[in-house]
């Protein structure tokens, strides 16, 4: 990436996103020396414009911000870090710096999107996720049939434990479908876009 850092006097702005819910979390700056550390570490690290130093965020808090994907403006002259947060991002506590984040539960959908990824890419032992894969995609698909009728069954009833559970179970063998097609949630999330656009 060719980024003009002289423009902003050795800084340039950084915009920084939840990697996730696509949130905007704050915005801080970075010199070179940040930048390149940020993707060194992939924790993000930043320029203090008052305190005239590098900084790495969370450094005192243990709320970091791990790296997911930086990208430049078409100027060059503004950064978009994408980033996974390890705990409220804002020194207030908050979510962001500009408030708390209203749809986090959605969120987690992105997180366990990744740990299903992993999940397929490391094939612990002892994993129920493990054994889905290595049952192949009949396995998988089959599992999703069954709690898909099971969702239907306790929709008809007014327990609704049980039904968010069956809905929950549907939601995480989806997600394992798509993993072993070689998608992801994001991909049936672009497809829902493009259709409400």
């Amino acid at each position: 990436m060719k980024i003009d850092f002289n423009k902003g006097g050795g800084l340039v702005p950084v915009i920084v996103q939840d990697a996730h819910n696509m949130s905007v979390l704050m915005l801080a700056y970075m010199n070179r020396e940040a930048y390149e550390r940020s993707l060194e570490t992939s924790r993000a690290t930043f320029f203090s414009r008052s305190r005239k130093e590098i900084w790495e965020k969370g450094e005192t808090s243990g709320n970091w911000l791990e790296v997911k994907d930086l990208s430049v403006d078409c100027d060059g002259d503004t950064l978009l870090l994408k980033v996974e947060p390890k705990g409220p991002v804002c020194h207030t506590g908050r979510d962001t710096c500009f408030g708390d984040i209203k749809n986090r539960d959605i969120s987690f959908l992105g997180k366990l999107d990744n740990i299903i990824a992993t999940r397929k890419n490391e094939l612990p032992e002892n994993s129920y996720t493990t054994a889905l894969f290595k049952g192949g995609v009949n396995k998988v698909a089959q599992k999703l049939g069954e709690e898909a009728v099971e969702l239907i069954i306790e929709a008809k009833d007014d327990n609704y434990e049980l039904f968010l559970n069956e809905a929950a179970d549907l939601l995480y063998h989806l997600i394992v479908l798509l993993r072993h097609k070689g998608f992801s949630i994001n991909d049936v999330i672009s497809v829902l876009e493009k259709r409400h656009s």
